[in-house]
Parts: C-alpha cells; structure tokens; sequence
C-alpha cells in the first residue's frame, strides 16, 4: 500500500458517499456490462443508502451485474445474509432485473455451493485461463487483518486453486463461501472500504510492513491490474 492508494475522509459517512461516486463513475467508464462483487458490513450499509438516495433512477443499473466475495452459509432470510442486507438496503429501491443478481445459496450445502457458485461466475463473467475477471471488487477489513472470509488462520485460501472456497470463522465456526485470493488479485479493480479506529493497527501495519503484517490476508491483496485503493475514513488511518 502506498500514501496515493489511499483515499481518506473525515467521517465513515463521507467515504461511503466518495466511493458510491466512484463505484457510478467506474461503471459509467464501462459503458457495457460491468461485474461488481459486493461486501457485507456496516460501511456498505451506509454506501447502500446513498446510491438509493443520489442514483435511484440512473440508467447506469441495466448495465451492473452483482456478486459477493463472501457469504455467511445461511438462508437468505437470516439477519446474518449479506444479501439479505443488500436487497433491503440497494435491490429493494432499484429497478434491478433478477438475471442480474447472482447470490450465493447460503442454504445450500457449502462444498457443493462453493462449487456451483465458482461454475455461476465462470458462466456469466469474463475469464482468464479459467478465472473470472470482476471489474471491480468490493473488500472490507477485519479488525484482524481478514478479508472477504479469507481470515489469518486460513491464509491458504489466498493460494488456493480453486475460484470460491469454503472458509470457518475463527471464533464462531460458521462456514461461510468466499472467493480465494487469485481470483480476487485477478480483478481489474479491488477496492478496499474501511472505517473505524478498531481497523487502525491493521491498517499501520500493512501500510509500513511492520508487526505481525504477513498474518494479514488483506496484506496479501495486490492486484495484477496494479489497480488497488483505500477508501477509509480519517480514524482508521490516524498515524498512518
């Protein structure tokens, strides 16, 4: 990570506001079908509510296909569904066609949904030597350097072969389906939203390559494109 991949903001409201223009911009450039991977969390929520508010009607949604780089492996009606969160907060409010909503089946069998998932993005997207390529992929951060669900104690998942993965959080052991690291750092674009003080050692870290840093899965994000960016707001890089 260097000083001028780094967007920063006062506040996490002005973040998500920044890159909801950025995020309709990229799409704009596009001009044709543009495959975005969303994020759970409460940044996005923020995010969610300002494109509904500001691009309600801008014609810019027929052209947007939409993924997500992890999903807790529940049913879609469970508070814990990160769709779940995202049709209430963007699809409910947009004249979005279904055949543009891909969703993981969080009810589904995750083995066999990680594979039926992977075969999905292979189907619909743009590949490279099998791997699906997203214009631009939405990550979040954990307050213990993870990524999508790519978390320290599974950090083999970066290398992994395979286009999605199941993966167990640390503390809870639920099984969530993320995608792995060579198909995220095959993206075009990879994008990381960010707030909050608890993100702040993390962030220093990986920004100096000091502490603990090679642990972190999000260290290890480092697009081909060359194309990676922080949006995050001033508290979580105090310091930095």
């Amino acid at each position: 990570m260097t000083k001028d991949q780094i967007k920063s903001y006062k506040s996490p409201q002005l973040t998500a506001e920044a890159f909801g223009d950025y995020l309709v911009e990229k799409a704009r450039e596009k001009n044709d079908q543009f495959h975005v991977a969303l994020s759970g969390g409460s940044t996005p929520k923020i995010l969610f509510d300002y494109l509904v508010k500001n691009y309600k009607d801008d014609p810019i949604w027929s052209e947007m296909h939409f993924y997500w780089g992890d999903e807790r492996c529940v049913p879609p009606t469970d508070d814990d569904s990160n769709f779940k969160m995202t049709k209430e907060r963007l699809f409910d409010h947009l004249e979005i066609d279904e055949a543009q909503i891909h969703r993981v089946f969080g009810e589904d069998d995750p083995s066999e949904e990680a594979e039926r998932y992977s075969s999905e993005l292979v189907e619909f997207m743009p590949t490279k030597k099998g791997i699906p390529i997203f214009d631009l992929i939405i990550l979040g951060m954990g307050e213990d350097g993870h990524t999508a669900s790519i978390f320290p104690h599974q950090i083999e998942l970066l290398e992994s072969d395979k286009v999605c993965d199941v993966a167990t959080h640390p503390i809870s052991g639920q099984l969530r389906v993320t995608l792995t690291g060579h198909v995220i750092n095959a993206a075009e674009e990879v994008v990381f939203l960010v707030t909050g003080a608890g993100k702040q050692p993390k962030i220093f870290e990986i920004f100096h390559r000091s502490g603990e840093w090679h642990g972190y899965p999000a260290a290890h994000i480092s697009p081909l494109s060359g194309k990676l960016l922080w949006f995050v707001d001033e508290a979580a890089v105090a310091g930095v």
